[in-house]
């Protein structure tokens, strides 16, 4: 009983995304599709799940072929999708309840009067067995992320399923959420549903599923069990070359202090926050979902009101709870853990992107300087290595990897002093990784400073000069290069003292 996808070749234009293609899922297995961004793993998947009608090829459901031209007949079919972008599949200003059931309420023929009893218990049924307590009734737009895909996870329980694919399904969730989801894959797994797990995180990949295929530039190069592979030979899978996890960051002389931040506190959410960032500095944050990492970072740019402490930039005191654009003349700039809901405008062109830090460069007597726009976006295009065929491609259709560089090559443009990333590496693979970390690099040798937050602390261990742990809030330790460990930065993110 397997659901299979035979030759599958998709272009676009010019460009071949996929080419003869081959993948299969057995019910009752969970199988991990693997490969780096651009490899076409969302592109194989968007094919199964109806969103391409155009590709060669044949998808087959139990050794009977079956035709899946839209979302409907995926559905039908018995697969469904749980994204990793998880607001592109959400309707915030509906309630939870409303947003599990929403395929069911839709469907034609179902209850023109909804009996709202009916549906609450329902999708509390569906919310139980991923062992969640969210209430029902709460407003999606109100929710964390972590909570938005536990949404999307009860949605795909209630509709009964045969297949479920899983776009980096942990990658908004902490250490326990993520255990309580590997709980509900393996009841889902035993319950014979068939998994496509799609992760950068391999340790996640070699503690749960049972196979892998791998693709490479739209390709197939193989597939294997996890029993019997190591890590490193995925990658080279992957990468098509050998490939060490390590990210060191080049020596670098370490100037004055660029950033120093002192008692920064945020209701029920951060408690006197203080720290310092020097030129050719990289400082890491490090802390567990719901450490406060992401608040810290939208504080020090504006996006959360009611700050209190005090921040210095190059020596000048900064209010704090004013604008974005008055903490990016001052020299800051934030890439933002939900790149594609505030670190990008997905519908818009990398060139349109690119500029639009430092658009007042590219206008003369308030026009658009369009010549002088597409010759930096072809040169950052190439600096920060956005793979792409034209400045003109709507960023939303990059890979991940790409969208991120793209959310980073902005900043490059308007040259600023202090770069804060927030959970850069989220839901991309290990090459793009490395690309990033150069970039970094690139940026403390023209004595930039760099905070990073993360919850991937052997990361922090390659790139970070020093380390803060933060739990609960409140930074609980600070680390040196020499003294920091993964055991030891995870004791401290978990509430260990000293």
């Amino acid at each position: 009983m397997t659901l299979s996808m035979n030759k599958i070749s998709q272009s676009f234009g010019s460009f071949q995304a996929l080419k003869e293609m081959d993948f299969s899922v057995a019910k009752g297995e969970i199988h991990a599709l693997l490969g780096a961004n651009g490899a076409g793993k969302s592109t194989l998947m968007k094919i199964l799940c109806g969103a391409y009608d155009d590709y060669k090829g044949t998808i087959s459901k139990d050794g009977d072929v079956i035709a899946i031209h839209s979302p409907q007949d995926a559905k039908r079919a018995g697969i469904s999708i749980v994204h990793q972008e998880v607001d592109v599949a959400l309707i915030p200003s509906l309630s939870v309840a409303e947003n599990i059931l929403l395929d069911i309420q839709t469907t034609k023929g179902s209850p023109s009067v909804i009996k709202w009893r009916t549906l609450y218990n329902k999708a509390e049924e569906a919310l139980h067995l991923l062992g969640s307590t969210l209430s029902v009734k709460k407003n999606v737009a109100d929710l964390t992320l972590s909570e938005k895909q536990q949404v999307l996870l009860a949605r795909a329980i209630i509709q009964k399923a045969e297949y479920i694919i899983l776009d980096e399904p942990t990658a908004p969730l902490s250490e326990g959420e993520t255990k309580q989801l590997f709980h509900v894959i393996q009841k889902l797994k035993q319950s014979g549903v068939g998994i496509i797990y799609i992760s950068h995180r391999l340790q996640e990949v070699f503690e749960l599923c049972d196979r892998y295929t791998v693709l490479r530039d739209g390709q197939y190069i193989t597939t294997n069990h996890i029993y019997g592979s190591v890590i490193e030979e995925v990658i080279s899978f992957m990468l098509g070359e050998a490939f060490k996890e390590e990210f060191p960051k080049e020596a670098v002389p370490v100037g004055q202090k660029l950033l120093e931040v002192k008692d920064v506190s945020l209701e029920n959410t951060l408690s006197k926050i203080s720290f310092h960032v020097k030129k050719g500095e990289v400082v890491g944050i490090a802390g567990l979902v719901g450490a406060g990492k992401t608040e810290l970072c939208r504080s020090l740019f504006g996006l959360e009101y009611h700050a209190e402490g005090e921040m210095t930039l190059k020596g000048e005191k900064l209010l704090l709870n004013k604008q974005p654009y008055y903490y990016i003349e001052k020299g800051l700039s934030l890439i933002p853990e939900e790149r594609r809901k505030e670190g990008i405008i997905v519908e818009e062109s990398i060139s349109e992107n690119l500029i639009l830090p430092s658009l007042t460069n590219f206008t003369k007597w308030s026009f658009l300087q369009r010549e002088k726009q597409q010759k930096k976006a072809v040169q950052m295009v190439k600096e920060v290595g956005i793979k792409t065929s034209s400045i003109q491609q709507a960023v939303g259709t990059l890979s991940g990897g790409n969208q991120q560089k793209v959310a980073i090559g902005k900043w490059l443009l308007k040259d600023t002093d202090v770069y804060i990333f927030d959970e850069p590496t989220k839901g991309i693979d290990i090459g793009s990784k490395r690309e990033i970390f150069e970039l970094m690099n690139r940026l403390v040798k023209q004595q930039k400073g760099i905070l990073y937050a993360t919850c991937e602390f052997s990361e922090l261990l390659g790139i970070a000069d020093r380390i803060y742990v933060m739990y609960d809030g409140r930074i609980v330790k600070e680390l040196t290069r020499e003294e920091a460990t993964q055991e030891t930065i995870f004791y401290y993110a978990t509430g260990g003292v000293n």
